[in-house]
């Protein structure tokens, strides 16, 4: 209809013109790090595939593996046909690491968030959530049909006050947070988050999905400094570290059961293919048994925001903050100009006025191009 078409023309016009039309750039990753786009090879500093572990040869074989054992698709819902024997054992693993009871996996991170919300927090009940969280967390929130408030980033103060004011009016409450914020690259303050969560009979949920992996020696962001903060409600992806695809929540038995009966993310979703979850299951395998590969990441960030002067890195992921779009595609542009492909991160996605480098720090980055980077970052981004 002529109409359709000229409401998504009008818009991409509008979109153009504030420099936050986006297009999808066809990229083929010959390894870890190393990419090919637009006829150029880069050194990518935009992936979250942290481990590498997408490329690792025993991640390869066992999804391969699986195809030629259960097929290339599970061929229906979990509840229905599709919860083929891989599954118990991925979600057992999961459970041991994050010291839950039981695992449940989803489709995918935003699946799981979708899904879970809802499940737990209805017209009654009451939804609090950090400003800064991830879009699949708001989506959830508001999918709840609840009340939603949220608090200022990683605001305790603010917290509390929003908990005082209106934690009586509702049966239940949930606080949602992620561990590690994606765009910023800072930790939620979670023991602060768990003492208020419990002392208002709170739920706390936290968005695991850039911790698992790398912090707490692979075992997330509620592990970090040896120390575990007991997060009822832990979720978290299989996308990033973990280098494959799906979403999952460690928590209680009883509430991972009452996830199978009332989750319409999971009860309307075909399961992964078996390759999918086999490949999870290998890369926990070679987290527990390379014990120092967790930690290589945030080394690098943490070098690389000592190069640049900029404050120091609290995970692998360190922004650059530029402020204005066109500001942010132009160092992105630069960059590339120089080897290295480094996404511009624009509204909405960040707040207006913070559009952004997003450097992601993997364990297989070159120290020599980490040093590199640096310097261009610091002499023609920063003190341009």
């Amino acid at each position: 209809m002529r109409s359709l078409d000229d409401f998504a023309t009008e818009k991409l016009a509008s979109l153009e013109q504030a420099h936050l039309r986006r297009a999808m750039a066809e990229t083929f990753r010959e390894d870890g790090i190393w990419t090919e786009r637009d006829g150029r090879r880069l050194l990518s500093f935009s992936c979250n595939d942290y481990l590498n572990l997408s490329q690792h040869p025993a991640v390869k074989t066992a999804a391969i593996a699986a195809i030629e054992e259960y097929g290339a698709g599970s061929g229906a819902s979990r509840l229905v046909t599709g919860n083929h024997p891989l599954y118990a054992e991925l979600e057992g693993r999961l459970a041991k690491l994050k010291e839950t009871e039981a695992a449940c996996v989803f489709g995918s991170g935003y699946l799981a968030n979708a899904g879970i919300i809802p499940v737990l927090i209805g017209e009654d009940g009451l939804v609090l959530i950090d400003e800064l969280s991830h879009a699949c967390l708001w989506a959830g929130a508001q999918l709840s049909r609840g009340r939603v408030e949220s608090f200022r980033h990683n605001d305790i103060g603010h917290l509390e006050s929003l908990l005082k004011a209106h934690r009586g009016e509702h049966s239940r409450a949930l606080i949602a947070t992620d561990g590690v914020f994606s765009m910023d690259g800072d930790l939620a303050p979670l023991g602060e988050l768990a003492t208020l969560a419990q002392n208002y009979d709170a739920w706390l949920m936290s968005d695991d999905a850039h911790g698992l992996g790398v912090l707490g020696s692979g075992r997330g962001s509620s592990f970090v400094g040896n120390a575990h903060v007991d997060i009822p409600l832990q979720m978290g992806t299989l996308s990033k570290a973990i280098g494959g695809y799906g979403g999952y929540l460690c928590a209680s038995q009883a509430v991972i059961e009452l996830m199978h009966n009332r989750a319409r993310t999971l009860i309307y979703s075909t399961g992964l293919p078996p390759a999918i979850v086999a490949a999870a299951i290998a890369s926990l395998d070679v987290i527990e048994s390379e014990i120092e590969l967790p930690g290589k990441p945030i080394a690098k960030a943490k070098a690389f925001t000592r190069l640049t002067g900029l404050p120091e890195a609290q995970s692998q992921i360190v922004p650059v903050v530029l402020g204005d779009a066109e500001t942010a595609l132009n160092a992105s542009r630069l960059l590339a100009d120089e080897g290295f492909l480094v996404a511009a991160i624009r509204p909405p996605t960040v707040p207006e006025g913070t559009a952004r480098l997003r450097l992601a720090f993997t364990a297989g980055h070159p120290d020599a191009e980490i040093e590199r980077l640096a310097q261009v970052v610091r002499t023609r981004i920063l003190l341009h």
